[in-house]
């Protein structure tokens, strides 16, 4: 592991997630043979199915016994033709993360973070969520066999989540606070050796996430123009960037990406230094948006999140609640996609870029769906009346309202 801000190096095996030096983040390094390393791209899908796990010579791990996995990874490519046709774009694709074992990215991070936990001999795994963490690492936890202890904003939480976390047997604590404050705690509280900490902080959870890199480049058969992703922590960002930058080390692509990361407007302090020029971000002390997912107003990994965007010429961005909310709409009755809000952000933007020629028409351009929408369906319902009929063909017809008549004569 080496520290992103002073360089130090320290063992793969020692149990630590910040630099004991100068405090920043750790970076996971490799030393490989180049040729075990392409073997997962020399391999058929039949040999090995498209998984977090058929990366495994990508991966930090030396005992492949001891894997914790719930067949994570793997997710569709969706092309999206009928946002094509809207936008005026030559393609549009959907990575639908939500596919994974419990609806969300997070999945992938979780089973490499919790497979090396059980190496380092853990008991007991702690983080701090807005929602998909907890929901992840109560599962994998789970899976595991080890304790789970998961620190959460109070009343700030999806149901939908908060729910996973609970059937999965972790010990949930609501914190009178945001999630910043669940953080800070959960750090403190990993100084416990009794405690491992998965938050994306956590080196070893952003090796499993850069995985969904190596399967666009497989599904593409090459690399995307543009790369939609929503920014929360900033540590899916962070590993997409890692993910293609190992492509191009490798010899697979000689280009990246264009980073396109977008904030909701009501937690977008990474936005807001993107915009400055700035080289530092302000955190918010206060957040709200309806995309509970990317609530977060003090990113940990701003650093690298906006690296990414700076080194591929791309950008960052801010929608509303409402462009938010308008694009899971969209996303839903066109595509046939349930985003959960935080998802919706990419196609929020995406739209805005294709209506604000912010990228080129005849791109290539993949969204990052990052969860499913059933992981907080209040937000659909708050939104919808059902309307109330008698139990009779007529009453029916008449609530339908637009059928043609050839139609209703049909129906009769």
């Amino acid at each position: 592991m080496r520290c992103i801000e002073c360089g130090a190096r320290y063992a793969a095996g020692e149990r630590i997630y910040f630099c004991p030096r100068c405090g920043g983040l750790l970076d996971v390094e490799y030393e490989r043979d180049r040729a075990e390393a392409l073997k997962p791209f020399s391999t058929s899908f039949k040999e090995r199915p498209l998984s977090v796990w058929r990366y495994r010579e990508l991966l930090p791990i030396g005992n492949e016994s001891r894997i914790i996995s719930l067949n994570e990874g793997g997710t569709g490519l969706i092309r999206c033709r009928n946002l094509e046709r809207e936008l005026g774009l030559r393609e549009v694709y959907c990575k639908n993360e939500g596919e994974n074992p419990t609806g969300s990215f997070k999945d992938r991070g979780m089973t490499v973070g919790v497979t090396k936990a059980v190496e380092l001999g853990a008991r007991t795994t702690i983080c701090a969520s807005t929602g998909n963490t907890s929901s992840s690492l109560a599962a994998y936890s789970a899976k595991a066999g080890l304790e789970c202890v998961v620190l959460v904003p109070a009343g700030k939480i999806a149901l939908g989540k908060l729910s996973q976390a609970v059937i999965h047997g972790a010990k949930v604590i609501a914190v009178r606070g945001g999630f910043d404050d669940c953080l800070r705690l959960v750090r403190e509280l990993s100084k416990d050796r009794r405690f491992y900490l998965l938050n994306s902080i956590n080196p070893f959870r952003i090796e499993g996430q850069k995985t969904a890199a190596f399967e666009i480049y497989e599904q593409l058969g090459g690399v995307p123009d543009n790369l939609f992703i929503p920014i929360g922590n900033a540590g899916n960002i962070t590993a997409y960037w890692k993910g293609f930058k190992e492509l191009k080390e490798l010899g697979l692509t000689d280009r990246l990406p264009r980073f396109m990361g977008v904030q909701a407007e009501g937690a977008s302090p990474i936005y807001r230094a993107f915009i400055k020029g700035s080289d530092e971000v302000k955190p918010f002390g206060r957040v709200e948006t309806v995309a509970t997912a990317i609530r977060i107003g003090n990113p940990v990994n701003w650093k690298r999140a906006l690296r990414s965007v700076r080194e591929t010429g791309g950008r960052v961005g801010a929608v509303s609640d409402e462009e938010i909310l308008e694009a899971q709409r969209i996303l839903a009755s066109k595509e046939g996609i349930f985003a959960e809000p935080a998802s919706a952000a990419s196609i929020a933007f995406l739209i805005k870029a294709a209506r604000e020629k912010l990228i080129d028409r005849d791109s290539r351009s993949v969204c990052v769906i990052t969860g499913h929408g059933l992981k907080d369906p209040d937000v659909v319902l708050r939104r919808v009346r059902l309307r109330e009929v008698d139990a009779d063909v007529e009453s029916v017809l008449e609530a339908i309202g637009g059928v043609s008549e050839k139609a209703a004569v049909t129906l009769r």
